[in-house]
């Protein structure tokens, strides 16, 4: 049923009777610490700060990822996402930039958020949202630190394995005005205080472990030196002139500490007790060493080399034209599979299992991802495995043309998986590796499917870029170049001159990778 807008006030109101819209979302909602003292010190200039903030960044990250901002409150937003996952790393990605924004201030005038993510029902109205789905995430915000993200267990469990991130559970919270108690985690972005909260409670457990297993061994060196000791009392030979300690008792009378050590000794049922405490390390048996999982080297196509040139005019970022020589060196046929990506997991090296068809392309993959797959590949193979530079992928992706498409100028049906290519954008994954025909290179996919990392970190343009095909490794490498497209993108990002870039640690699900071969 429709709704009545009621013109004067430019409200929307619904026709009586007609339900109140609900729907499942995942609700971000934020505000600023301090932010009474902060207006306290420089009102004016704290009011523009913040509405600068929420212009140039919080409004643009939160549509970048596919979010709604619902309302700003002065001093804080709430936001509505599809996606847990796009809730969090939206949550992130602001949260990371204000540490950037600050640094050029004096610590006293710092804009730091707080933010509380949490997945809830929540009753929709043309101009705001409500229900517990808000209350928790407002909550949560509230007690949640300057800088950081905490987010509610609902979210943590759609996320857990889509991010590359650090978890600290804080555990069940009560919570203001809420009935039931909520789990609530700490969401750690940095990949690096990922790893030191896991050092810190790894070097925990090692203690914990030395002290057990140091009370162990003293057990069994206590259990092993006294069989050892009776033993060396009954094979020490008695004095020829002394008498049989068992004919002569009289003789042979110790004193009583003596005598209660040597009588168990001289018993005819002490020598069977000798046997056990010796047959431990003897009968002993190591587990086998299960099998380290075998890596399937991908299929490679060598490349001799060569000058073209690089970039187009169709995008500030691909300027200006330049021609680069390429060393020869091999690439991937396919993008790396499902089936490639989970044998790496199945080394416990890569962070995840992938899910899909085996010979789809994985999905979901950050750039460190990429990074730990190529470095596993080299060592169990021990070849010279690795991303290619961007400069590698286009001159690959071309196919010795330099068309707008290695086809044409025009885009053409059946060529690549992408979204204005037929129907697969509405799938969750892109079809499998090697479905369209290959490039004049023989390379399939070099264009649409997944989007494919490259070793070079992001620059906005090529202007002073590198000429000898090598990576360019300067610059902003928080974020990392991907080429290619994918399924979900229009036929502008399927050209061989595109490129864009994304978070470094951060995984998206249309990002994937192929692999090169240095000779």
């Amino acid at each position: 049923m429709g709704e009545i807008r009621d013109f004067k006030s430019g409200r929307h109101e619904r026709p009586p009777g007609d339900p109140t819209p609900r729907r499942l979302a995942a609700i971000v909602a934020g505000d600023i610490a301090g932010y009474s003292r902060l207006m306290q010190l420089d009102e004016e200039g704290t009011h523009n700060r913040v509405k600068r903030i929420e212009r140039d960044l919080i409004e643009p990250t939160i549509v970048e990822h596919h979010g709604k901002l619902v309302k700003t409150t002065g001093d804080g937003f709430i936001a509505m996402f599809d996606s847990p996952v796009e809730a969090v790393r939206c949550s992130i990605v602001i949260q990371q930039n204000l540490v950037g924004r600050n640094a050029a201030v004096p610590r006293d005038y710092w804009i730091e958020y707080r933010i509380g993510v949490n997945l809830g029902d929540v009753i929709i109205e043309p101009d705001d949202i409500y229900g517990d789905g808000v209350n928790v995430a407002s909550r949560l915000e509230g007690i949640a630190e300057p800088g950081q993200v905490f987010i509610s267990g609902g979210i943590y469990e759609q996320i857990k394995h889509k991010l590359v991130c650090g978890y600290e559970s804080l555990g069940d919270r009560k919570v203001k005005n809420i009935t039931d108690p909520v789990r609530v985690y700490r969401v750690l972005p940095d990949a690096a205080a990922f790893q030191r909260t896991r050092r810190r409670r790894e070097n925990i457990l090692i203690f914990l472990l030395s002290i057990t297993l140091a009370i162990i061994a003293g057990g069994i060196l206590w259990s092993l030196l006294i069989p050892r000791s009776e033993k060396l009392a009954l094979r020490t030979p008695a004095p020829a002139a002394s008498p049989a300690p068992v004919a002569s008792p009289k003789a042979t009378e110790p004193a009583p500490a003596t005598k209660q050590a040597a009588a168990p000794a001289a018993s005819p049922t002490a020598q069977p007790q000798l046997q056990p405490s010796a047959s431990p390390a003897v009968t002993a048996v190591t587990p086998p060493t299960p099998p380290t999982p075998s890596a399937r080297e991908p299929e490679m196509v060598a490349l001799q080399g060569g000058s073209f040139s690089m970039g187009s005019n169709d995008d500030a970022s691909e300027r200006p034209i330049r021609r680069v020589t390429i060393k020869p060196f091999a690439i991937a046929k396919y993008p790396v599979t499902v089936r490639e990506w989970n044998a790496c997991a199945a080394a416990k090296v890569c962070g995840f299992t992938a899910t899909g068809k085996d010979e789809a392309p994985v999905t979901n993959v950050s750039w460190s991802d990429a990074k730990q797959y190529v470095a596993w590949l080299a060592d169990v193979t021990k070849k010279a495995y690795r991303l290619p530079s961007e400069a590698e992928w286009e001159f690959a992706a071309r196919g010795g043309t330099q068309t707008r498409y290695w086809w044409g100028e025009q885009m053409q049906p059946g060529v690549a998986s992408c979204k204005d290519c037929g129907d697969s954008a509405a799938a969750e994954q892109p079809t499998k590796v090697g479905n369209f025909k290959p490039n004049p290179f023989g390379l399939h996919d070099m264009g649409g499917g997944v989007d494919q990392w490259v070793e070079d970190c992001w620059h906005k343009n090529y202007q002073g870029a590198p000429a000898d095909g090598s990576p360019w490794l300067g610059g902003d490498c928080t974020s990392h170049v991907l080429r290619s497209g994918s399924w979900k993108n229009d036929t502008r990002y399927v050209r061989p001159a595109n490129r864009d870039n994304y978070d470094t640690n951060v995984r998206y699900p249309t990002h994937g990778f192929r692999v090169a071969l240095s000779p």
